[in-house]
């Protein structure tokens, strides 16, 4: 195989996968603190995605410069979020938990399928189609910053949970709640930041790649399964187990892609995602008992 294809391959994957880090670290921000799922998560992405859309299309606003308007507003909708669902089903059963996010992933992919159609949609702008060069490869731009949106939100999360007073409260809150709330912290607080913080990043993400890929009522599926996956395999509320994660998924799904065709790409790192169930729940960066621990 010629040295550039090899090259290309690798840069390709590493940014896509930057892109799947950059839409894990909110969903294993809210498990590690909440320890609970958010299954409208690949929702929450297309929402912000059509934000993105729309903003371009009715002000001309790219997304780079749209992002943290969007990330703000994908902020207060978790806020929202959290207010009116998600905290009603904390003290409940997981399959309570489970059905409540299903069933809002459900009703806002059919609100937008309304709303917006099932066309495909697209930003015609000339940022989306503008490209960087390194020697022999050659990647798109939107990507390049993902992938370093990604590095830093990752190393900005965890000097922030780990240096600040509100992350050792939410360090605090994840190790023991009850001795968290007698030393004053307010966990409703500490539990509807951590979603709406979450929910932001997602929003971040959406309108960074909503220039390289089709927007459309589904298009949240694809990725939320890949965060998914992304999750698992760094460790269950470690962020910087989803950076790498999303970075070996990019990887393993580029390269497969390019061997065996697209349409069994993403087969490939689902096979990954039951060894790694089967052979080490924990993941690559968790540890045993790491549900009971949360974030890292």
């Amino acid at each position: 195989m010629d040295s550039s294809i090899i090259w290309q391959l690798a840069a390709s994957g590493l940014l896509i996968g930057g892109v799947y880090a950059l839409i894990s670290i909110g969903l294993t921000l809210i498990f590690g603190v909440m320890r609970i799922v958010n299954f409208a998560h690949g929702e929450f992405l297309m929402a912000s995605m059509f934000a993105a859309y729309w903003i371009h299309e009715l002000t001309g606003l790219t997304p780079y410069w749209s992002a943290p308007l969007i990330g703000l507003l994908m902020f207060g909708f978790g806020a929202l979020t959290h207010r009116l669902i998600i905290s009603r089903t904390l003290n409940s059963p997981m399959v309570v938990q489970i059905f409540a996010t299903v069933g809002l992933g459900l009703a806002m992919q059919n609100l937008a399928l309304v709303f917006f159609s099932g066309d495909y949609r697209t930003i015609r702008a000339a940022a989306a189609q503008a490209v960087v060069r390194f020697g022999p490869v050659q990647v798109s731009q939107s990507l390049v910053a993902a992938f370093g949106v990604a590095v830093v939100v990752s190393a900005l999360l965890l000097a922030f949970v780990s240096w600040t007073y509100p992350g050792l409260a939410i360090r605090a809150t994840v190790q023991n709640r009850v001795a968290a709330r007698l030393y004053g912290i307010n966990i409703e607080r500490v539990h509807l930041w951590t979603f709406a913080l979450g929910s932001g990043l997602v929003g971040l993400a959406g309108a960074l790649i909503s220039m390289t890929y089709p927007i459309y009522p589904s298009a949240g599926q694809n990725f939320g399964l890949a965060s998914f996956v992304v999750v698992v395999l760094g460790g269950m509320g470690s962020m910087t187990g989803a950076l790498v994660g999303g970075l070996l998924i990019g990887l393993v799904e580029t390269v497969s892609g390019f061997l065996i065709g697209d349409d069994l790409k993403k087969a490939v790192y689902f096979v990954m995602f039951i060894l790694v169930l089967t052979l080490r729940p924990t993941g690559l960066f968790g540890r045993r008992g790491s549900e009971e621990i949360g974030i890292k």
